[in-house]
């Protein structure tokens, strides 16, 4: 009875194909159960692989799309770096166009400014040179020459104050209050002034003035002196200090006239 029990049992395990766990020699295998494993186990690496295979593709796709973005990102900055470079090259030779534009204004507005003083130089000398012939007479009071006339007030200076100069026959041109007109608000009267024939009459007058100090006209103290330009004037006014320290320290300049100038 035991052995019918075990009999179809055993006639099953014989005609079923043997399987191999992975405790199994592969040595004590038969041909075909060796061939039927490795088969198993290639088909087995073979969907492994197909399945690795297509994880890989989408990887490698989900890179290829990264890669692009990237690539495409990176383009753009070139692109805007591009065009910063652009804008600032076009900055940069604007603004060596506008340093250009205010050298040359500088320089013009200079050259203009040298010329001005130039051109006003020499209107002052030539007003000074017109005037180069002229006496300026402060202090004589307003409406006398009405009666005796400008020349004649000239006449009683000369022989009043330089009498080694009343015989010397000295021509006058021109003689007349200035301003033209009189300013009643001026507390000062009008100077007045004579243009001589001869600037050495002029000279001559000027040296004994200074060499007297103290000229009057009828007890009035009155002062002659050479008839300057206003700039001419006002660059003398400027000199009074440095003179005034130069006298301090003993040092005696000689101011020479316009006219002296001319005379050398």
């Amino acid at each position: 009875m035991k052995k019918l029990r075990n009999h179809p049992q055993s006639n099953q395990q014989e005609n079923s194909p043997k399987t191999v766990n992975n405790e199994t020699d592969l040595c004590s295998l038969t041909d075909l159960e060796f061939k039927r494993e490795i088969v198993k186990i290639l088909k087995e690496l073979r969907d492994d692989m197909n399945s690795n295979a297509d994880t890989l593709r989408k990887e490698l796709e989900n890179v290829r799309r990264s890669q692009e973005k990237l690539e495409h990102s990176f383009a753009e900055m070139q692109t805007e770096l591009r065009a910063v470079k652009t804008r600032m090259n076009n900055a940069e030779e604007r603004i060596s166009d506008m340093e250009d534009r205010i050298m040359e204004i500088t320089q013009s507005g200079q050259q203009t400014e040298n010329r001005i003083k130039k051109l006003e130089s020499n209107i002052r000398d030539l007003w000074d040179n017109i005037k180069r012939a002229n006496l300026r007479i402060i202090g004589i009071p307003e409406g006398v020459e009405k009666d005796k006339g400008m020349e004649n007030i000239f006449e009683e200076i000369i022989a009043g104050n330089f009498p080694n100069l009343k015989d010397t026959g000295f021509k006058i041109q021109e003689a007349q209050r200035a301003p033209n007109k009189l300013n009643p608000n001026r507390p000062t009267p009008r100077h007045i002034i004579i243009k001589m024939a001869k600037v050495s009459d002029k000279e001559r007058i000027l040296k004994a003035a200074r060499e007297k100090q103290n000229v009057t006209y009828k007890g009035t103290p009155i002062r002659i002196s050479a008839d300057f330009s206003t700039e001419t004037l006002q660059a003398r006014r400027e000199w009074q200090e440095i003179f005034k320290v130069l006298k301090g320290k003993n040092m005696q300049p000689r101011i020479l006239y316009p006219a002296e100038y001319h005379l050398k």
